[in-house]
């Protein structure tokens, strides 16, 4: 899957094109919006608006943290099998200190990521700030066509690249999901 953005200042029309792409045959798990005015997006029914967490780098720099908690928590427990401290004292003050370490690491990473935005979506934040809108759609290369008739159908939405998909399984796994509670549990 490749991933397309689109800019818009209209949200009504992001709409409307959203359920042009779903009646052809592209899924509301492939299409998001990301945009600074949530509560806009939340007014149109269609729109499947990116979740908070989402927006932010908290799972990157939570992950980058624990990377440095695991070096940090490695050299407190080095330096006490080198220096052979546990000897006169215990292992227990390093395996504190270690864990301390760790989790204190981890957590600075994320509140780091979560006051940064999220490392795919960065270069839209003069756009986002502006007030302007990204639309988000992850596309199949069957479905690239789709893509290309609905981009020539709306000139007034700018095209800003493409990037990397959410993998197709998780899509795919997303819409399934959708379908059983909405067939189940109408």
């Amino acid at each position: 899957m490749k991933r397309h953005y689109f800019i818009s200042d209209d949200l009504d029309d992001l709409d409307r094109i959203e359920q042009e792409l779903e009646r052809r045959g592209i899924n509301k798990p492939q299409i998001h919006v990301l945009s600074k005015d949530d509560t806009a997006v939340e007014t149109h029914p269609h729109l499947h608006n990116i979740e908070a967490v989402f927006k932010q780098d908290v799972v990157h720099g939570t992950l980058t943290g624990a990377m440095f908690g695991v070096l940090a928590a490695s050299l407190v427990i080095i330096f006490a099998y080198m220096t052979k401290l546990p000897e006169l004292y215990t292992w227990m003050p390093f395996y504190f200190l270690a864990v301390v370490m760790f989790g204190f690491s981890t957590w600075s990473g994320g509140f780091y990521g979560i006051q940064t935005p999220h490392k795919d979506f960065r270069r839209f934040q003069k756009d986002l700030n502006n007030g302007k809108h990204v639309f988000i759609v992850d596309a199949d290369p069957t479905q690239e066509d789709i893509l290309q008739k609905m981009a020539d159908d709306h000139p007034h939405l700018s095209d800003a690249g493409t990037g990397k998909a959410t993998p197709r399984w998780v899509v795919m796994g997303q819409q399934n999901l959708k379908d059983i509670t909405s067939t189940t549990f109408p």
